[in-house]
């Protein structure tokens, strides 16, 4: 029999700041690729071309307000914001506890206010758009993605190593 690791806890760190239990809930960045479709003559079939990585967006919901938030809404700077997801996985079969931690850089898109009433919870939903992601487990590096300085590695292996090399970087 097999159960899978579940998320038992976590947390979110903003530029340093640590909001354990303000943060309700999130959405990491999904991975992807963007793919072309190509089929060219005498080919069988159309093959997809890796043509780069995608848009990476963090999505989260605070419950109740945190200052924080809105420092640099709007500035120009598309890594000003550092945000740090840790998570505590853990398999109800060994009692085993895997760290995962994502940490991001980015800026915020759109900052939702929730109606606020008084007595009730309120919400803010924060989109941030990221261009560095860095996700680790038990220590160990498993993808990093650094868009504007073209680094793309998996496990360690440099995917774009020789992409710079070829620009001369």
């Amino acid at each position: 029999m097999a159960l899978p690791k579940t998320l038992k806890a976590f947390n979110l760190f903003g530029d340093g700041n640590d909001w354990m239990g303000e943060v309700e809930s999130l959405t990491l960045p999904e991975l992807s690729r963007k793919m072309e479709e190509y089929r060219g003559a005498g080919m069988l079939g159309p093959v997809e071309i890796d043509m780069g990585g995608q848009l990476l967006v963090f999505e989260w919901t605070v419950a109740g307000y945190i200052r924080e938030i809105f420092t640099d809404f709007g500035g120009s700077i598309h890594d000003a914001r550092l945000l740090r997801f840790t998570g505590s996985y853990e398999s109800d079969e060994t009692g085993e506890v895997q760290a995962i931690e994502v940490v991001m850089r980015g800026r915020h898109k759109t900052i939702g206010m929730d109606e606020m009433s008084a007595g009730e919870f309120s919400k803010i939903s924060v989109t941030t758009t990221c261009t560095y992601y860095k996700l680790t487990i038990n220590g160990e590096e498993v993808i990093e993605i650094d868009q504007p300085g073209m680094v793309y590695r998996v496990f360690g292996k440099d995917m774009y190593a020789e992409r710079r090399k070829a620009l001369g970087l």
